[in-house]
């Protein structure tokens, strides 16, 4: 999907389950690499989508999206289910480039959003949500995905 600085941020694969064991682990949720391979593939299923950045060796950060359809709304959301950046690898940039890569896959989603939830238990989200666009809203965090230039709706 994109490369910066030898980051590389690219859809997840099943292949990648190994790699994000300790990702998840730092979030609170440990799964076994064959049980985290069947989560990828059940999300890809749902059509949703796992984004990773990696860089020289195991996955640094997880992004994980679902299109969410409201009938209140005339587009569809996404919704962030899964946003971590390993402990090590944060305050270098990684998180912003997951939240700008999951808003362009929303973006060909159809999504005019993105909905992100907040969690009391992790430190720091608040501040880098407002800091990458999320504004409080009916007890979520949104952030609107404009398009710019003459296709602007």
């Amino acid at each position: 999907m994109g490369q910066r600085y030898g980051l590389e941020i690219r859809a997840a694969s099943p292949a990648d389950a190994p790699g994000l064991t300790a990702l998840m682990a730092d979030l609170g949720a440990p799964a076994d690499p064959a049980a985290l391979a069947g989560r990828v593939e059940a999300l890809n299923r749902a059509g949703g989508s796992a984004l990773i950045a990696v860089e020289w060796g195991p996955p640094s950060g997880i992004v994980a999206l679902q299109v969410v359809h409201d009938l209140a709304a005339a587009r569809p959301a996404g919704l962030i289910a899964t946003l971590a950046v390993v402990p090590d690898a944060r305050r270098r940039g990684i998180g912003r480039l997951l939240v700008k890569a999951v808003s362009r896959s929303a973006r060909l989603a159809g999504c005019d959003r993105l909905l992100l939830v907040p969690d009391a238990g992790a430190a720091g989200l608040a501040a880098f949500a407002a800091a990458t666009g999320f504004l409080p809203e009916g007890g979520l965090l949104v952030r609107p995905l404009l398009r710019r230039g003459p296709q602007a709706e």
